[in-house]
């Protein structure tokens, strides 16, 4: 009884917190779009995994929060390699590069159906047959949103493998971190994450990188909005998600990033959407749902 009890606070906690990462992980975008013309990506992005560590780090002393174990410790390093390092550093750089927004937002949009597919092998986690489908609902829905900018090519072809590579990088990080780090404490397993990162994208600035930074007022916003909103808010939220839910439904919630960022551009910058778009937005919605309220599938 007291199990259910927990379950169904569990599910509705999620239900609650999942709009809200949407929301959240969202404007990423928008703080890249103003960010990045101030600062190359591997500096952009060593700044701002600094500025999170320090500032997790001071929350976790002041909080006197439990450290990780020395297990926990290596898979947590291992994760924020895959999330923050490989994934950010490559979608990051890759939109530096060129890469056209919308193939980037396409390529990003297929970590659900390869988060399924490595959750089935890695996790066990099986589908039922409407989750699939909504997986290729939300996945129709997401390309009809960023249909209107395809049209304007590829970009940058290096810009494109390191989009794969983000992608691989971020679906690979969703799976390890419910299996290996689904107990670990958040607050100062976050800083572990970060400091794998930082370990990663720091040497790579000092080789690649003229690490020139124009300290504008739209960089320091941009920084602080990606510092506050995005590396402590979101994938916090992001965190508590995959350690109360199946990773392959936390992983289809990243279909709704495409249309949440194509209205937030709607409002703010006046971008048309049309009608493809606008049926797109509705086609993810109904896909997303279609996966977390699909049930689970009857043992073998």
């Amino acid at each position: 009884m007291n199990m259910q009890r927990t379950d169904v606070s569990s599910s509705t906690i999620s239900t609650l917190i999942a709009p809200v990462f949407v929301l959240l992980w969202s404007t990423g975008f928008i703080g890249a779009k103003f960010g990045l013309p101030y600062a190359e990506p591997l500096t952009f992005l060593s700044i701002r995994f600094g500025i999170v560590v320090a500032l997790m780090t001071l929350w976790v002393l002041a909080s006197r929060a439990a450290w990780p174990t020395r297990q926990q410790s290596g898979a947590l390093l291992i994760v924020g390699v895959l999330l923050h390092g490989v994934y950010l550093g490559g979608v990051f750089t890759a939109i530096w590069l060129g890469l056209e927004a919308g193939i980037a937002a396409l390529i990003v949009c297929m970590q659900p159906i390869l988060s399924a597919l490595l959750a089935r092998t890695m996790l066990g986690e099986r589908m039922t047959g409407v989750q699939w489908a909504g997986l290729c609902v939300g996945l129709a829905g997401a390309m009809l949103v960023v249909s209107r900018k395809l049209g304007s090519g590829i970009g940058d072809w290096s810009g494109l493998g390191l989009c794969i590579i983000g992608l691989f990088g971020i679906s690979i990080a969703t799976i390890y971190q419910k299996k290996h780090c689904a107990d670990a404490p958040m607050r100062s397993g976050a800083v572990l994450q970060y400091l794998g990162a930082l370990a990663l994208i720091a040497p790579l600035a000092l080789i690649f990188e003229t690490r020139e930074v124009s300290w504008t007022g739209e960089f320091l916003f941009a920084l602080g909005w990606l510092v506050i909103v995005l590396s402590l808010g979101a994938v916090g939220l992001l965190m508590s998600l995959i350690k109360r839910g199946e990773a392959s439904k936390v992983a289809s919630l990243f279909f709704l990033v495409p249309p949440c960022t194509a209205l937030m551009a709607w409002g703010l910058f006046g971008e048309t959407l049309g009608f493809l778009a606008t049926l797109g937005v509705a086609l993810t919605v109904i896909g997303v749902a279609m996966v977390m309220r699909g049930g689970r599938p009857a043992d073998a």
